[in-house]
């Protein structure tokens, strides 16, 4: 979700073997590197995940999720997050190119977001971000964008409010910010927001999800031309393209879906895999222009696995191979050095965090 740069803090904790070589990189080998595990590593379908890599950093840095508990790997060892409490789980949903970590925590007290870097003693506890459902990003300057608790769409840079995002003053009734789910090095922020409201000389009660775009320049927020149906965005790139996913009815029917800049409409869909008929875009790389995500089958008639997905530019959707045989997969980050992020079932049943090595030289159509 965040753009990868050349910069190194993390010299000496990565090792030569770690899943950091470019895509052009003599020594880069097409494979999928296994990354080390704790905890619980059962995978139920749409249930919460217990293991995955979400976000790549540089030099071999991942971050995720590992047996529920949050985590970063530096090569292929992987690094709990230290945690007050040994009770509490969670997951690192993002990292900039600094080695600066976004995180989700959840106790019995409910959601709340936290940064991390190697090497601090603990987390530090992001302000006004109690609640549920937390989404949020950080740049490589260290701003994090996130939805606070008052519901409002803002940015934070070391503990202080730098920007509070609103609305479009015409955005029209019962319209509040639900998430925020990216934001690049202009500052652009993306999220979504709900217009949730009834009628008065009608009764109708219209729900409607909209996608928004806070321009990094601080110009009027802007709500991205949905289609038909409900549209969701989940990255942007440094160009300022967006990609996510179309909602055509219930929650299964998902289509990949990119708004192109300059954003003035409604956006198009490249398509899936011909071996499944539903597929979700949920990153981006911040300069490449490959974006990943995954296939999927309506639950009640699941021909095939989740199957981990990636689209070069405006090439074709391919998929990506799985760990083992009939092994589900799923793709949640890409960086622009051809790495893509995520995590697979192996032969035994267990979902492992996984990192795919040149990707695009992975990539297939499941039809050839």
């Amino acid at each position: 979700m965040s753009a990868i740069a050349a910069a190194a803090v993390l010299a000496g904790l990565v090792t030569a073997a770690g899943p950091a070589a470019a895509a052009g990189d003599a020594k880069c080998t097409p494979k999928i590197q296994v990354l080390d595990s704790i905890g619980d590593e059962s995978y139920m379908r749409d249930m919460l995940r217990s293991q995955g890599v979400f976000d790549l950093g540089a030099d071999g840095l991942a971050v995720g999720v590992s047996g529920h508990k949050p985590v970063y790997w530096t090569g292929t060892t992987l690094h709990p997050v230290p945690l007050a409490d040994p009770n509490a789980t969670g997951q690192v949903i993002a990292v900039n190119a600094h080695g600066l970590m976004v995180g989700m925590l959840r106790t019995s007290g409910g959601l709340s977001l936290f940064t991390y870097r190697v090497g601090d003693a603990a987390i530090t506890p992001l302000p006004d971000s109690y609640g549920y459902d937390k989404e949020a990003d950080v740049n490589d300057a260290g701003y994090v964008a996130y939805r606070s608790d008052g519901g409002v769409a803002t940015v934070w840079k070391d503990g202080r409010k730098v920007r509070e995002l609103s609305l479009p003053a015409d955005a029209g009734p019962g319209m509040q910010t639900t998430m925020v789910t990216g934001i690049n090095n202009h500052g652009d922020v993306l999220g979504m927001a709900t217009q949730d409201y009834e009628v008065p000389e009608t009764g109708e009660h219209v729900e409607r999800t909209y996608p928004v775009l806070w321009p990094g320049d601080g110009t009027a927020a802007r709500l991205l031309d949905p289609t038909m149906n409900e549209s969701y965005v989940q990255d942007l790139d440094e160009s300022g393209r967006v990609v996510g996913y179309d909602w055509a009815g219930p929650w299964h029917e998902y289509r990949t879906w990119v708004w192109e800049p300059p954003l003035g409409s409604p956006g198009s869909t490249p398509g899936g895999l011909s071996s499944h008929p539903y597929a979700t875009f949920e990153a981006i790389s911040p300069t490449t222009n490959v974006s990943v995500g995954t296939a999927k089958f309506h639950p009640d008639a699941m021909t095939l696995p989740d199957q981990a997905l990636l689209r070069s530019g405006s090439g074709p959707v391919k998929a990506l191979p799985r760990l083992a045989a009939g092994g589900a997969s799923m793709a949640e980050a890409v960086s622009d050095t051809d790495l893509v992020g995520g995590a697979a079932v192996n032969a035994k049943g267990k979902l492992k965090p996984v990192i795919w090595t040149c990707a695009t030289k992975q990539a297939y159509n499941p039809g050839s």
